[in-house]
């Protein structure tokens, strides 16, 4: 069976069998296209997948090294890889698995961006003069008091919001459901904003939480603009991401004393393992106190 035929089977099994998402499939069919692009050179023809031999999969993955990928990249185009094989011998087109004894490459689990308390604060001081410095407000108290990925808050709508209980409800990756406790701060910025968010609205059946000046549900682009400016204006580092403060909510909890285990329920983190990365940006910081503070270890 030639590559083409044998990836499009591939690519149908993973929606209409596996149940994979379009966006996996997409992101499975760019993969694959490097991929069969790269052995076409090998091979000078589309090539048939029989032919296929482990060290033209190393060969691959090397090359896509001198290309400067990212050994995260790399990995994944290897599972994808790995997981076309793998359907390759299940469906008895080839009679081995070619794929199976390549080891991905280790990944260093880079320590996530943070910012600290004062800097925070610096970002949340904003003047609230128009409904969309309310929003801004109500959106940056919101995401820093729950930890929220970027694309829960923007797809968050005010059923989401239990304003007597001060929870809110977010369906995240997944489709994982989880309740997240609503603070003092973060209630209070939702409620002045809700009271501006009619000068906002421009159609009545909208239930999205945060507008734009259009009027309809902001997105991640837009929530990014919007802290790329409020960044600039207080003169902190824009390189600042919406999941740097994500990273933030999580460190200054640990920080605090929180358990691991709640950091991952309101995180929304189906593996701990997934979680304890922040353990180590708290073992850092130990680690560097001692340094700077020990009276045996300063200069």
């Amino acid at each position: 069976m030639n590559f083409i035929d044998a990836e499009k089977d591939f690519l149908n099994y993973c929606i209409f069998e596996k149940g994979l998402s379009n966006k996996t499939k997409i992101s499975y069919a760019n993969d694959l296209k490097i991929y069969r692009n790269y052995l076409r050179k090998i091979y000078s023809t589309n090539p048939n997948v029989k032919e296929i031999k482990e060290r033209d999969i190393e060969l691959f993955l090397k090359h896509q090294s001198n290309m400067n990928d990212k050994t995260t990249t790399i990995a994944h185009k290897l599972t994808t890889i790995k997981n076309f094989h793998k359907y390759l011998l299940r469906e008895k087109i080839v009679k081995k698995d070619v794929s199976a004894s390549i080891k991905r490459p280790k990944l260093k689990k880079a320590l996530p961006q943070t910012l600290s308390i004062v800097e925070i604060n610096k970002l949340l001081d904003i003047k609230l003069n128009t409904p969309y410095d309310y929003r801004n407000k109500a959106m940056l108290e919101l995401i820093y008091a729950t930890g929220l990925r970027v694309s829960e808050l923007v797809n968050m709508t005010i059923n989401n919001i239990d304003f007597t209980n001060c929870l809110i409800r977010i369906v995240g990756k997944g489709s994982k459901e989880r309740i997240i406790p609503l603070g003092e701060y973060a209630m209070y910025y939702l409620n002045l904003y809700m009271e501006q968010r009619h000068f906002l609205l421009k159609s009545i059946n909208d239930e999205s939480l945060f507008l734009n000046n259009h009027g309809r549900g902001i997105t991640r682009q837009g929530f990014f603009k919007i802290l790329k400016t409020i960044l600039h204006e207080k003169e902190l580092n824009e390189e600042v991401s919406p999941h740097t403060l994500r990273h933030s909510f999580a460190t200054h909890l640990l920080n605090s004393g929180a358990d691991l285990r709640s950091i991952q329920e309101m995180l929304g983190h189906s593996n701990i393992s997934t979680t304890r990365i922040y353990t180590h940006k708290n073992d850092e910081k130990i680690t560097s106190d001692y340094i700077k503070y020990h009276p045996r270890e300063s200069k």
